[in-house]
């Protein structure tokens, strides 16, 4: 199955460089949750020697399946499946946290990784009015602008709408679960988490 990455755009495509320039350098391993078709997974295999995606959906699955690459796809639930702790130098994910209780994700994530390992995320967050509404009234027109230049592409996962934690809600998560996380508001409606798990001692 072929596919144009580059032909492909929606809010969340737009920040896969952001998780993409995390990678840290020597990573073998890789975990991206939530990985629907495996967009991600498969940029990530292009860096990443093994890289293993999970979700819960299982048409995505399926058609992540389908594309002729190494990557392993995983149909199950993250916060249970059986994978060992601190076995992957990154994990990603890509608007899934607002899918699953947000402290429990982040918890899972921070001890799948690594000692020195990186987690990277994009998620979705609850506006809160009216303070909000100047953002996302800009995040509005700028994603209206993309679309008239690059198309809109509508992914095959579920949806989950309205997200039910607040971006200061997903700030103060992000500080208590993962200290010294960068955390950003991001313009098109999205924020991002970057954490680096402290490196062993010796």
């Amino acid at each position: 199955m072929a596919e144009k990455n580059d032909r492909r755009w929606n809010h969340n495509i737009h920040y896969h460089p952001h998780i993409l320039r995390a990678i840290p350098d020597g990573a073998q391993r890789a975990l991206d949750i939530g990985c629907g078709e495996g967009m991600l997974a498969r940029e990530l295999r292009r860096t990443v020697p093994k890289v293993t995606g999970i979700d819960l959906d299982g048409p995505s699955i399926d058609q992540a399946r389908g594309y002729p690459d190494d990557v392993d796809y995983i149909l199950g639930d993250v916060l249970s499946h059986p994978f060992e702790p601190a076995s992957f130098d990154v994990v990603t994910s890509v608007a899934t946290l607002h899918h699953m209780d947000a402290a429990a994700a982040l918890a899972r994530m921070r001890d799948l990784l690594c000692p020195g390992g990186v987690l990277a995320l994009v998620g979705l967050a609850r506006s809160t009015m009216p303070g909000d509404l100047p953002r996302d009234l800009a995040g509005v027109a700028v994603g209206t602008f993309h679309r008239a230049r690059r198309g809109h592409w509508q992914h095959p996962s579920p949806l989950v709408w309205p997200p039910p934690v607040t971006y200061p809600q997903m700030r103060a998560l992000a500080a208590e679960i993962l200290p010294g996380s960068q955390y950003r508001r991001h313009l098109l409606l999205r924020y991002s988490i970057i954490w680096h798990s402290p490196a062993a001692t010796r």
